[in-house]
């Protein structure tokens, strides 16, 4: 109490009833960064070795793996899921007791991402499998599902194993490389000492590089550190601040409340930049926003206790304050005591992105692995009680752009990759490839590269400088559904490439042969890249060779629903998402082979399916043309197929 005490007096608070506090709202914003905080600028290095075996009551056990995750959020799910289904033996170390990170139960904030009308598709991958997943299984959107969803595929993969409750601690280096890392589990009174080939950060914060002693930036730098007009937006060495989200939930009776004695007195004036819409009073509220001028880490617990008393004080003025009818039979479902942290450590890659590259400079990464496209959305560092601003400055003007492998392999640590907020950006760029899906999907692509050094038995620095290896890289993504923009399929082990494609019927501007294009991104209401038939006409399209081929696997990408799909408690949200699978996934189809003799086999009679991604792995069999035909959708009318893929 008396350190939570300390920190209000030094905002200028008064002590006899917190309540006070918002008479002076600006005075939070008003204090430095505490002593020991990272100061933009600064680039610390933190060496750090600790022997294994400090402490002694801990049980003690020695891992190996071929790559370790760190972190636990959608980025490091994807990661771990990524490296492991590419043969990797897995360890995923989380320091909490459910994955999700910032999307999970315990913060509740809605995963976002690319601009999906601009493209005209979401980010694709393994986070588009689990949205869809979650949409159709979850039909109710519980969040505890969702994350027992996210702890399903992880343990449920035979590569990964999962430990929980348990944060990363020391690493032990070995020249510029991570020999062992350190991990501390005070709930299970457990220690390990961790050894891989590749290390993968997805903690948020940083951790891991700060123990390797990487090269770390903080905070907004300035327009003179990149030459960014977006840059000034705020003080230098400054940060965006951390949030606690609330959900409410309608009842069929009067719901009073009263604000305990220590919330916030929140008044019109506190509000006028900050909406509280009466359609949208079921999740509130990304901008009950404070941090910027601490450490978001080590003040948790203070900027916790002001941000409960933020959301108390903004309830009681939904409840009490007689502007908002609406919320008469409204009560308070779920409160997170777990603030969401957006912005506090990145590590110092190859690279450093840019607004530069945002803006145009992403047309020339000969090493684009993901994409992002969300607005370059920077928040003002007093947050809440920035009274006088509004929450955030949204820059949308660019649509989409790629992210480049170079921002995930840190500088000077020969195996130590990034993956999630804590990339090689600059705090501009971080403002928009901070989001969770764009964090997935750069995920996605660090595990698929970490699982290609391992193989190769090189560093992430050495295959970033193989163009030959990260063609390589780029094409394992586009097969397992990664979006990157402009590069195309020419994976020599695809055999559909090389044969005549025709179909029963093809509607709507498409042709069948676009299943083979090697695109499967068409902007909204263009069918250049997709085949296209009425589906109660159970249409069907064939691949046929000059010559017969052996194949054992084919891999179908049907086209998943453009619009709005993530987990939420938000009105807002929830008004424009489809429950249920999607529509536009092909649910019922028959995948068939004929022989040089003319004879037919079922390859795949499936019913039910929820997936955009479909692989079918089966038995070798020498066929002259296979065909796949369509039963049923998920309730279009239209059959869409994006690619079909035929391996040997």
């Amino acid at each position: 109490m008396k350190s939570r005490r300390n920190f209000l007096k030094r905002a200028g608070a008064s002590l006899v009833g917190y309540s006070l506090f918002v008479k002076a709202p600006q005075s939070l914003a008003a204090q430095n960064a505490p002593s020991g905080a990272f100061q933009q600028g600064s680039n610390k290095k933190v060496p750090k070795s600790v022997g294994f075996g400090f402490d002694p009551i801990m049980r003690a056990e020695e891992l190996e793996c071929d790559v370790l995750v760190a972190g636990g959020g959608l980025a490091g799910v994807c990661a771990a899921l990524s490296a492991a289904r590419h043969g990797r033996k897995v360890i995923l170390v989380q320091d909490r007791s459910r994955l999700g990170g910032n999307a999970s139960a315990e913060v509740r904030m809605h995963p976002l991402g690319l601009n999906y009308h601009a493209l005209g598709q979401r980010e694709g991958g393994i986070i588009e499998e689990l949205k869809l997943e979650n949409a159709a299984k979850n039909l109710n959107l519980s969040w505890d599902v969702w994350d027992f969803m996210l702890y399903d595929k992880c343990v449920s993969e035979p590569n990964i194993r999962l430990i929980m409750d348990t944060s990363v601690c020391g690493a032990e280096m070995e020249g510029a490389k991570i020999k062992y890392v350190l991990a501390r589990s005070d709930a299970t009174m457990s220690q390990y000492r961790i050894k891989a080939k590749i290390f993968i950060d997805s903690t948020g914060d940083g951790r891991l590089a700060l123990e390797s002693g990487a090269e770390m930036m903080s905070g907004r730098e300035g327009a003179a550190a990149f030459n960014e007009p977006l840059a000034d937006y705020d003080d230098v060495g400054t940060r965006q601040g951390s949030t606690v989200m609330f959900v409410s939930k309608e009842h069929d009776r009067p719901m009073p409340f009263k604000a305990p004695s220590w919330a916030k007195k929140i008044t019109e004036a506190d509000l006028k930049h900050r909406n509280i819409s009466r359609d949208n009073l079921g999740c509130g509220y990304w901008w009950i926003e404070l941090g910027g001028v601490y450490d978001a880490i080590r003040d948790t617990d203070k900027l916790r206790f002001e941000l409960l008393a933020v959301v108390m004080g903004v309830w009681d003025y939904i409840k009490n304050s007689g502007k908002f009818p609406e919320a008469a039979n409204r009560a308070i479902e779920n409160i997170g005591m777990l603030p969401g942290r957006r912005d506090t450590l990145r590590v110092v890659g190859d690279y450093v992105m840019t607004q530069h590259d945002i803006e145009g400079g992403w047309k020339n990464f000969d090493d684009a692995i993901a994409m992002g496209g969300w607005s370059m959305d920077d928040h003002p560092k007093e947050g809440f009680y920035a009274t006088d601003k509004t929450p955030c400055r949204q820059d949308g003007r660019i649509p989409f752009y790629n992210i480049p492998l170079g921002v995930t392999c840190a500088k000077g640590i020969e195996n130590l990759m990034m993956a999630g907020r804590n990339i090689s950006c600059s705090h501009v760029a971080f403002t928009s490839t901070r989001v969770m899906c764009t964090c997935a999907a750069v995920g996605q692509a660090v595990g698929t590269a970490a699982a290609m050094c391992v193989e190769h038995g090189i560093s992430p620095k050495k295959l970033r400088a193989d163009k030959t290896l990260v063609k390589e890289l780029q094409q394992k993504l586009l097969r397992d559904d990664q979006s990157i923009y402009g590069v195309k399929n020419e994976d020599p082990a695809d055999l559909a490439r090389l044969a005549k494609v025709t179909a029963s019927n093809a509607t709507e501007g498409s042709k069948p042969e676009n299943v083979v294009s090697g695109v499967t991104i068409d902007p909204p209401n263009v069918n250049e890249n997709r085949w296209l038939a009425p589906v109660a006409e159970k249409p069907w399209i064939k691949l046929e060779w000059d010559s017969p081929q052996k194949i054992s696997s084919v891999r179908l990408t049907f086209d998943s629903w453009y619009a709005n799909l993530t987990q939420s408690s938000s009105d807002y949200q929830l008004r424009g998402m489809h429950r249920g699978p999607e529509p536009r996934i092909m649910r019922d189809y028959i995948l068939t082979a004929t022989d040089p003799s003319g004879n037919e086999k079922i390859l795949a009679d499936v019913s039910g399916n929820f997936q955009k991604l479909a692989v079918h792995n089966f038995a070798p069999v020498t066929a002259k043309s296979i065909k796949l035909q369509i039963l049923a959708s998920n309730g279009a009318i239209t059959a869409r197929v994006k690619e079909i893929r035929v391996e040997a």
